[in-house]
């Protein structure tokens, strides 16, 4: 186990530092370049700190719908197996919730701002 910081500590500090000091001091297309970074600094943040627990549930739940057990990625690919076969579809039990939850996971990194998932998460 490392000490503190942690990766996503480090980054974090690192995007808030060029968000609040370097970017004011920056114009036109270096500006812009500038938020490109600190919003891909900020999406590794997200997903260092949520990807471990997203994953648990998208496994255990990939577990019940397929009734075995494998990684996450052995998982997901039974389940593209089963879809392209026909053999699952919306109207399997179980499937819809599944892909539903697994999006919202996605979207809470790649696009926390993004209303529908906003409105989605308040909703719960």
């Amino acid at each position: 186990m490392q000490d503190e910081p942690t990766p996503a500590e480090l980054i974090k500090a690192v995007a808030d530092f060029l968000r609040n000091d370097i970017t004011t001091q920056l114009g036109g297309h270096n500006a812009f370049k500038m938020r490109v970074a600190i919003n891909a600094l900020d999406l590794v943040t997200r997903q260092l700190t949520l990807e471990s627990g997203s994953d648990a549930a998208e496994a255990e739940r990939l577990s019940q719908l397929l009734g075995r057990q494998g990684s996450l990625d052995e998982l997901n690919r039974v389940l593209a197996g089963k879809i392209a076969a026909g053999d699952a579809d919306l109207q399997t039990p179980g499937l819809a919730e599944h892909l539903w939850q697994t999006t919202l996971a996605k979207l809470a990194v790649d696009q926390p701002n993004y209303a529908a998932y906003r409105r989605e998460v308040e909703r719960k």
